[in-house]
């Protein structure tokens, strides 16, 4: 089933890969007030919908997302505090979007065409898994403005390493997307053509998994990573003793013992 909206098109197949595509071409897909409105509410419905297995962030047009709608932020300095309170309500309103592709129980994959930039490319970084088209290009080109990309630079920072994403941060220059793979920004960097196929493919493979098991390993994935060692084994481990005792954990390993394939209940 298709359901449409103004800037952000879903599309759900049988399997439960749900397709969420960025659709505001004119604004080369901009993170206006009204785009984190919708992305925000798509991920969080996604996120409850047990049909749900997959999400695939993807978009149309020439830029998968061109970062904030300049226009909107400089209109938004009209108020009397200069924009302070407009600027902050918009950050916090991204920074939100962000942490809700996080915190969302299902797997988030980017799909990327043309150019990611600014809040852009951090869109790309905050999703679990992300596979560009070579022709697919990334900036965090605030410096060129006297803008420095502060926000992208949590999401980014949490996936490249520190030397690389300086680098971006500090020249703003773009990178082209096989580039971006070895930095590992984006899982993959695959011919134009084959990109749909591609990322639907690891959808497909990963929406044939258990959703409990899923869910459980990307809530540890992320909250283990902020902690110190020793904090995070043990954390892990009490993850994975609660996953043993979880009804898909004993079908799982029964399946594989009898080796048959396993029955989900995504329980």
């Amino acid at each position: 089933m298709t359901f449409e909206a103004e800037i952000v098109l879903r599309e759900l197949s049988a399997d439960g890969i749900l397709r969420l595509t960025l659709n505001d071409v004119a604004r080369r897909n901009a993170l206006s007030e009204a785009m984190l409105s919708e992305l925000g509410a798509a991920f969080a419905v996604a996120g409850e919908d047990s049909a749900v297995r997959v999400i695939v962030l993807a978009a149309n047009g020439p830029a998968f997302c061109a970062g904030h709608d300049l226009k909107e932020m400089t209109a938004g300095r009209a108020g009397s505090d200069g924009g302070r309170a407009y600027f902050a309500q918009v950050m916090a309103q991204c920074a939100g979007v962000m942490q809700g592709i996080v915190n969302c129980p299902k797997p988030v994959i980017a799909e990327v065409t043309g150019v990611a930039t600014a809040a852009g490319c951090q869109l790309v970084a905050s999703c679990d898994l992300a596979i560009a088209a070579e022709t697919a290009r990334f900036s965090t080109p605030g410096v060129h403005i006297g803008l420095f990309c502060s926000t992208p630079m949590v999401a980014l920072s949490r996936n490249v390493a520190n030397k690389h994403a300086m680098e971006m941060l500090l020249t703003g220059d773009m990178i082209e997307a096989p580039r971006a793979a070895e930095m590992g920004l984006v899982n993959h960097a695959v011919p134009a053509a084959d990109l749909t196929a591609t990322v639907m493919d690891m959808a497909r493979k990963i929406a044939s998994k258990s959703s409990m098991t899923l869910a459980t390993g990307k809530r540890a994935f992320y909250a283990q990573r902020e902690m110190p060692l020793s904090d995070a084994y043990d954390y892990a481990s009490q993850v994975m003793v609660e996953n043993m005792l979880a009804h898909d954990a004993t079908e799982g390993i029964g399946a594989f013992i009898e080796k048959r394939a396993p029955q989900w209940q995504d329980r």
